[in-house]
């Protein structure tokens, strides 16, 4: 298991063996009821950290909202002008995400790294291949690990030369193979706690697989403190994705739903239930796991490692618990009969 640096980023530690999950808002800054309205929502998800876009210094007024209107950590994503750095963390922002190296010289880089150390905000170096420094690419011909890793090296060392060093790091790419072997590299290089994500990931459907495969297997590797799965969707669904991918891999915490593909055999509208179930399941904390399966011939054996389970037949279910049968049930009241099972558990 990888050593990290704690890192306090609000009332949360980045290091500290938990995988947070993270999304950004995708309202306009200066729409800061709308803002406002959608992260509520995404702290009710189960979001853990909060990005918002702070393009203009007038916009850093968006964070003090934030701030007060939830009690998740609030990041500042900025580039290019140092002053809304600054601005942000008067407002009380809990982590800036900038790239030191493109926010004006030595001069503003320790503006920024003074006030954030003062105020105990931490910065994220975000480094992606599509924005990689002339020279590296130069060097390395296009945009591969090495290349990204240095880059992040470097914009750390220039907050380490401002005597800053509550950092985080992230580096990805849109192509899967080069964000898994990037993070890889880096996590041997530092120990610094590492986001994770796969950027410009693509469509809900696209997306999900692509992270699901790059930070499902850094995370199966032991790498990585936070994530953000990036999706050209509603910011809510990349809440689901990234939850959906922690249980995946056997870390994240909530109920875990297992079900069969269905066969000839299948005598219930397996898909539809399956579907409810998930639903309804979104909401349990309880790390359990559920089953939900097409049959009774072989349904409760697949499924003997569920918590509680479902199996379907011709007009009537039963209800398992550890591969027993407990017991049948009319179709049209297995679900409820599944959540009162969930309750006892």
């Amino acid at each position: 298991m990888r050593t990290v640096k704690k890192v306090k980023v609000g009332n949360l530690t980045l290091g500290d063996g938990k995988i947070y999950v993270q999304s950004m808002l995708n309202v306009p800054a200066e729409n800061v009821e709308k803002s406002v309205e959608q992260a509520i929502r995404l702290e009710k998800s189960g979001c853990e950290i909060i990005r918002a876009a702070v393009p203009r210094i007038e916009d850093a007024r968006l964070i003090t909202a934030l701030k007060n209107a939830v009690s998740v950590p609030i990041v500042a994503d900025i580039h290019f002008d140092y002053k809304i750095a600054l601005a942000c963390v008067d407002a009380g922002v809990d982590k800036v995400r900038i790239n030191p190296g493109n926010i004006g010289g030595a001069d503003k880089v320790k503006a920024v790294a003074d006030a954030c150390r003062k105020n105990g905000v931490p910065i994220r170096i975000g480094v992606n291949s599509g924005s990689l420094e002339r020279e590296l690419l130069d060097k390395y011909g296009s945009p591969t690990p090495e290349a990204l890793a240095e880059s992040a090296l470097g914009h750390v060392k220039l907050l380490n030369d401002c005597d800053f060093d509550d950092i985080v790091i992230s580096i990805k790419s849109s192509d899967v193979r080069l964000t898994i072997a990037a993070y890889r590299l880096l996590s041997r290089k530092t120990d610094y706690p590492l986001h994770l994500g796969v950027t410009e990931a693509g469509t809900e459907h696209m997306g999900v697989l692509k992270s699901a495969v790059g930070i499902g297997s850094l995370l199966c590797d032991g790498i990585g403190d936070t994530i953000r799965v990036s999706l050209t969707a509603d910011p809510i669904r990349e809440v689901y994705a990234a939850r959906d991918i922690l249980k995946a891999c056997g870390i994240g915490g909530g109920a875990e739903i297992v079900s069969c593909p269905t066969c000839g055999r299948t005598k219930i509208d397996l898909i539809s239930l399956t579907n409810r179930v998930e639903k309804m399941l979104r909401d349990v904390d309880k790390p359990i796991k559920v089953a939900v399966m097409g049959c009774a011939v072989n349904g409760p054996g697949e499924a003997r490692e569920a918590d509680i389970g479902i199996a379907g037949g011709n007009g009537e279910g039963i209800i398992f618990r550890k591969g027993e049968i407990l017991r049948k049930v009319p179709e049209k009241m297995i679900l409820d009969e599944l959540k009162k099972e969930i309750e006892k558990l």
